[in-house]
């Protein structure tokens, strides 16, 4: 599965759609604005909020949190940086771990579980400008977790950058 995503999506309280490969409306991501923290919820086409995305208050490295129904699904942090490349971790609420690496600020990044691709996100199939694809590499995973996983990490690799 493809899904389209326009790079303006980090905006707070904007809403931006996201898009499958056939150009259909399968996402919102409703920004919230006037909040202490940033704040977005990631919708379905129907409106049902699927995944709450927000920044912990109170944290020593830059943090982010998902929750689904008001329950913890998820915690993103980065994990080390090197020169090339940016690695954040992905701690689920069961205990799991996803890894996110590659060039967050290029759009040019992969998320995996113990080894295993399970998606690629990436500007480089694309001709829009300011849009890149995040390609759910498998079929039996969270489409809405893994793209609320692209938005928070790259809010957080932008966050950094500007720090």
């Amino acid at each position: 599965m493809r899904f389209l995503v326009y790079d303006r999506l980090l905006g707070f309280g904007d809403d931006y759609w996201i898009e499958d490969e056939h150009g259909s409306k399968v996402f919102l991501v409703d920004g919230k604005a006037l909040r202490l923290r940033d704040t977005w919820e990631l919708k379905d086409a129907q409106g049902h909020v699927l995944v709450d995305i927000h920044q912990k208050m109170l944290a020593l490295r830059d943090t982010m949190v998902l929750q689904r129904a008001g329950e913890p699904l998820a915690t993103i942090r980065r994990k080390r940086l090197s020169l090339l490349r940016n690695h954040y971790r992905v701690s689920l609420a069961d205990g799991s771990e996803l890894d996110v690496s590659g060039r967050i600020l290029d759009r040019e990044f992969a998320v995996e579980y113990d080894g295993e691709l399970l998606a690629v996100i990436s500007r480089r199939w694309l001709t829009v400008r300011d849009t890149y694809g995040v390609d759910v590499v498998r079929e039996d995973v969270d489409p809405a977790l893994l793209i609320a996983v692209a938005v928070c990490v790259i809010h957080l690799a932008e966050k950094e950058r500007e720090d």
